[in-house]
């Protein structure tokens, strides 16, 4: 199985215990700017642990979804819930278990990172050696605990957006909400956020991630809602979603020896929808390729058929969004 699936099967309950309620719940969102809607009754939930992907084009109402969550837009309509509260613009309480993440640096560009996250800290209401603890993990965990004593002007942009997921962790909120997190940053910057994310999801937290990088939403997301003009137009795990257009996995078996005789066979296989015989190779139509695997190979024995390679295609989240939204996801990057 492979590490999608993997991801995609581990959200499921224990059998013999409840599953846990929404950490975050968002119902029926309404934003209107003047005579636009920029979001028309959105609609979903994140639970501990999960990390939900809201992908859309530009103008499709991510930003002002998030605005609405993190308490910084009041909706004309629906409600958000956080942690068992309403969260609402004027209440601060509501929103101390969310840490935000915006596209843009929010930093001190003459103070050090290290100063940068005790002054957040304090705003937040840390204070002492909590604080001083608090900054030494974040640091250590966005990979910046070397340069902690440099200041921000020093920092490429990869390193800078590293030290803003930091302030927002610091506090340590139940769900992070992190809007383009790697956009524009170096190769060994972006895989250190996207390892840090994978990690705070194994402790627990539960994360709300936009990006236009669809191979950070393969990578990262249990669930991805996709929205688009203000609606959610489609929403489940990847395998859900591709299903819903109905693609499917391919095996592309290379071999030598009768491979009509051999098409045939895995032809009659469960969960094979159709053959292709090719030179040197047939293209296998199934519903799961983990699943058909070892059934086409036992087959390719028994017709005595020599395998001399075998490439799995999965469709992908790209495939999904470019059906719904008549777009590939850079295409009309925010």
């Amino acid at each position: 199985m492979s590490g999608t699936d993997q991801r995609e099967h581990s959200g499921a309950p224990v059998p013999g215990t409840a599953p846990s309620l929404p950490l975050l719940r968002c119902d029926g969102l309404v934003r209107r700017f003047g005579e636009r809607t920029a979001v028309d009754g959105v609609s979903f939930h994140i639970s501990a642990g999960e990390t939900y992907g809201l992908l859309g084009p530009n103008g499709a109402g991510k930003t002002t979804t998030i605005s609405m969550i993190a308490g910084i837009l009041r909706p004309d309509g629906g409600r958000v819930e956080l942690d068992g509260r309403r969260v609402d613009a004027h209440d601060p309480e509501a929103k101390r278990s969310l840490g935000l993440v915006p596209q843009e640096i929010a930093l001190f560009d003459d103070l050090s990172a290290e100063e940068n996250l005790r002054f957040f800290g304090s705003l937040q209401g840390l204070r002492g050696a909590d604080l001083r603890a608090r900054v030494a993990a974040t640091l250590e965990l966005v990979g910046l605990s070397d340069r902690a004593k440099d200041r921000i002007s020093e920092f490429s942009g990869g390193m800078q957006r590293r030290a803003n997921i930091a302030v927002g962790l610091l506090h340590r909120p139940r769900l992070l909400v992190l809007d383009e997190p790697t956009a524009g940053v170096d190769p060994q910057s972006r895989n250190q956020i996207l390892e840090s994310i994978e990690q705070l999801r194994a402790e627990g937290m539960a994360v709300l991630y936009t990006t236009h990088y669809m191979e950070e939403a393969e990578r990262l997301c249990d669930r991805v809602g996709i929205i688009d003009r203000g609606r959610i137009v489609a929403e489940g795990t990847r395998r859900e979603l591709v299903a819903q257009i109905g693609e499917h996995d391919r095996l592309v078996v290379r071999a030598d020896g009768p491979l009509d005789a051999f098409a045939a066979t895995v032809g009659t296989l469960a969960g094979v929808r159709e053959v292709h015989v090719g030179t040197g190779s047939i293209d296998v139509v199934v519903d799961d390729a983990a699943s058909t695997l070892a059934a086409v190979v036992d087959a390719a024995t028994s017709d005595h058929v020599v395998v001399t390679g075998i490439e799995v295609r999965e469709p992908n989240l790209e495939a999904v969004f470019l059906h719904l939204t008549g777009t590939a996801l850079r295409d009309r990057g925010d």
